[in-house]
């Protein structure tokens, strides 16, 4: 088999020559490493990656193949995907399995590659390469090609956060999805998805607990909408370049008898930045999913989670105005891993209790997060019964 040879170019001037397993064709993007040992569908087809080169630590990769794209029949969701396509800039791994065994696979992970026209490189010494990127930080690098060099010659590098990277992955129009098995002497319940990029699984961990879903644009005036909760999702990129959906959740947060709102990843930033506090940059970022959350001021649930997480920026805790605390705190670096009003039903985090994949020891959040929901509209005077 004749492998094509290529390079990782980092903008410090550091290369790494690999070959490629997958589409052939230079690319640009921010390198960053994630820390899991399984679930590269999942991380491949998250949203929250686009514009990213994804260097996965994991010594060995495509072992057990791609997964078939079966649909679920109810909701039209990809039943093995995080979203409908592949939303990595390129690929970065030690070493490539070229022989896959799996019973659900449908392909080897090269050729979805190729498919979804992702550049990717093995044999690269990612040992070293994700030293560097956790001592300098994350950086932006080029996988190139020989045969592109001539033509990439002069091209500068690609900084994906300075684009508004949720426009890009959002629906451009509402979708409504029903929730599906019985939710006995409860009614159903509906709840405003504002999608930023969201995966595919928080949409199932909804549906499955018979909530009704209403999937708006990133940038969608919900307020006219008629809904008992607002839920706000990942995505990629800078919180502060989502500055229609901060000013929507401004609004709702300020109102009479606000909803009960539940933010994930960018939705915990995007909810701190509408109650006014700051978000900053991470040295590199949290992803994986081996994360251990501290949960705070709750008696129930007082102890560290394992979480998945994929994120390169964070709420400053700092920066909380008055009547808002820290949720979940990284037992890690310490830094901040949710928020929440202390009076009022408004609670984020920073991590994935969706999982999809990794640990679903947190899934707990959405049942809260409706419980909550529930709580409001009886009291309002709709009864959810």
């Amino acid at each position: 088999m004749k492998l094509t040879k290529a390079r990782l170019i980092l903008e410090d001037g550091s290369v790494f020559f690999g070959k490629s397993f997958g589409f052939e064709s230079s690319v640009a993007g921010e390198v960053v490493f994630n820390t899991g040992m399984t679930g590269y569908p999942e991380s491949l087809t998250d949203p929250s990656y686009a514009g990213q080169i994804l260097v996965l630590t994991y010594p060995l990769i495509g072992n057990y193949g791609v997964p078939g794209d079966e649909q679920d029949e109810a909701s039209g969701l990809l039943e093995n995907f995080e979203s409908d396509k592949a939303h990595i800039t390129g690929l970065v791994v030690s070493d490539y399995s070229f022989e896959h065994s799996h019973w659900n696979a449908k392909k080897s992970l090269s050729e979805w590659l190729v498919e979804n026209k992702v550049p990717a490189l093995f044999d690269i010494d990612t040992r070293m390469l994700t030293k560097m990127l956790r001592e300098k930080g994350t950086m932006l690098g080029r996988i190139v090609f020989d045969k592109d060099e001539r033509k990439e010659k002069g091209q500068g590098f690609f900084d994906p956060n300075k684009e508004n990277l949720v426009k890009k992955v959002s629906i451009s129009e509402k979708k409504i999805y029903r929730g599906r098995g019985e939710v006995v002497g409860r009614g159903v319940l509906r709840v405003v998805l504002v999608d930023c990029g969201v995966k595919n699984n928080i949409i199932r961990c909804f549906l499955k607990r018979g909530v009704e879903i209403v999937r708006v644009p990133w940038n969608y005036d919900f307020l006219g909408e008629e809904y008992d909760g607002l839920f706000i999702s990942n995505g990629p990129g800078d919180p502060k370049a989502c500055k229609a959906t901060i000013a929507n959740l401004k609004k709702s947060l300020d109102a009479n008898d606000p909803k009960p709102v539940f933010g994930i990843c960018l939705g915990n930033q995007l909810l701190a930045l509408a109650c006014g506090a700051d978000t900053y940059k991470l040295k590199y970022g949290h992803r994986g999913q081996n994360q251990p959350a501290v949960m705070h001021t709750d008696n129930k649930h007082n102890r560290c989670f394992i979480t998945s997480q994929n994120h390169g920026f964070a709420v400053d805790s700092e920066s909380l105005p008055e009547g808002w605390e820290v949720l979940f705190s990284n037992a890690n670096d310490g830094t901040c891993e949710g928020i929440r009003h202390v009076s009022k039903p408004f609670f984020s985090c920073q991590f994935h209790p969706e999982a999809a994949c990794g640990p679903t020891d947190t899934e707990f959040l959405f049942d809260d997060f409706l419980e909550e929901v529930r709580k409001h509209k009886r009291e309002s005077g709709r009864s959810g019964k």
